[in-house]
């Protein structure tokens, strides 16, 4: 949805304290919109200061120095800046689950937690307390709405390597009827380059490469150290690594170690190379295999959020995307009740990981998503 530059409502814009969100922050402002920026503390930056071994806080996102940087951007704009803190939530919604879902043998994505459960769920709550009718961030996507069906539509950004609709599937109605991505049609160079023209003191400001409460980007010692806070202790760790067929080839130091696809870091020499299959916390049996055994013709896709229909009541081809990185593949996706779906693959696809999600699209267009069972 492209904003009308004539508009005169309050807009709050998160702020991140990277190039992206305080380019918006400026191109708001060149258009003489009445913004303010809102930036969220989410993580206690002091806990768990064992895991930062090698220096790694300044490089993920939501850092002390990022809160620093756009209340820096927000001055030299001459826009009302706060700082909001969701600490409680976002431990609740996104680092608790985060914790959870690993132990039990599944690879979540927090990024997509925290766009569901803080970032456009309070943030919008507190941008209305405020007088702000909508919210602006800086993520690559677009919104629009279709005037046939009535709906808000999620679609991809222009700039497609930096396309972020597989962290966004879970935005309700009325949260896309609130928000504005101002960079779906830009590509990068562009967005640098509006940060560099309005001289913004972030503008050649490196991208954050780590999830913000896991410092060295190493979740097994996050977790471990987690759960040492809480005065917690990991379950039964070791046991054993087996075959498909029930070959027991090994010995695994713990279900949480491993993700689906891996093939370094097993501890097994069998001639031939193997990967993780299939992680089974109840039995606390780590399943490998061979390369082919981890491709599947078909998938649930559980907790759906139908953004182009409010339900789908009928098969529909779509192409699927299982991991962000992934190339969407063309897919059956058929009804299993409201909220689940299941999807049939044209063509056998690798490592599909529970936890992970399932997002489809129809063209540039995202029909919903869920989380893969």
């Amino acid at each position: 949805m492209t904003m009308n530059p004539n508009q005169q409502f309050l807009t709050a814009v998160a702020m991140s304290g990277g190039v992206d969100s305080s380019a918006v922050a400026a191109i708001l402002v060149q258009r003489g919109c009445p913004v303010v920026g809102l930036t969220m503390q989410l993580w206690n930056q002091r806990r768990l200061p064992e895991l930062d071994l090698d220096g790694a806080r300044g490089q993920r996102c939501c850092s002390l120095d990022d809160v620093y940087d756009a209340k820096r951007v927000a001055q030299h704009l001459g826009m009302p800046h706060y700082v909001v803190n969701y600490e409680q939530q976002f431990e609740e919604t996104v680092v608790q689950p985060f914790v959870a879902d690993y132990l039990a043998g599944r690879t979540p994505i927090p990024c997509t937690l925290c766009n569901n459960h803080v970032k456009f769920d309070p943030l919008l709550v507190t941008s209305r307390q405020i007088g702000a009718d909508h919210l602006a961030t800086g993520h690559y996507a677009r919104i629009r709405h279709n005037e046939t069906t009535g709906r808000y539509e999620l679609l991809r950004a222009v700039d497609g390597a930096k396309d972020q609709t597989y962290f966004l599937f879970g935005l309700t109605q009325q949260q896309l009827s609130r928000t504005d991505f101002p960079l779906g049609e830009l590509d990068k160079t562009a967005v640098r380059e509006i940060a560099r023209q309005a001289a913004l003191p972030v503008a050649e400001k490196p991208e954050s490469q780590e999830i913000c409460f896991v410092p060295s980007g190493n979740y097994v010692q996050f977790i471990e150290a987690y759960l040492g806070e809480r005065g917690e202790t990991l379950p039964e760790e070791e046991g054993d690594l087996v075959t498909t067929s029930g070959e027991v080839v090994g010995r695994h130091r713990g279900v949480h170690h491993y993700t689906i696809g891996q093939r370094k870091g097993l501890g097994i020499a069998a001639g031939r190379p193997l990967y993780v299959l299939d992680l089974d916390r109840a039995a606390n049996r780590v399943v490998v295999g061979d390369d082919a055994e981890l491709r599947s013709e078909s998938c649930v896709v559980g907790n759906v959020n139908w953004i182009s229909f409010a339900a789908l009541e009928a098969p529909v081809r779509a192409t699927v995307k299982i991991r962000h990185r992934h190339e969407p593949a063309v897919a059956t996706v058929e009804p299993i009740d409201a909220t689940s779906a299941r999807v049939i693959f044209d063509m056998p696809q690798r490592a599909i990981t529970p936890g992970q999600a399932g997002v489809f699209y129809s063209g540039d267009v995202v029909l919903g998503g869920g989380w893969i069972r």
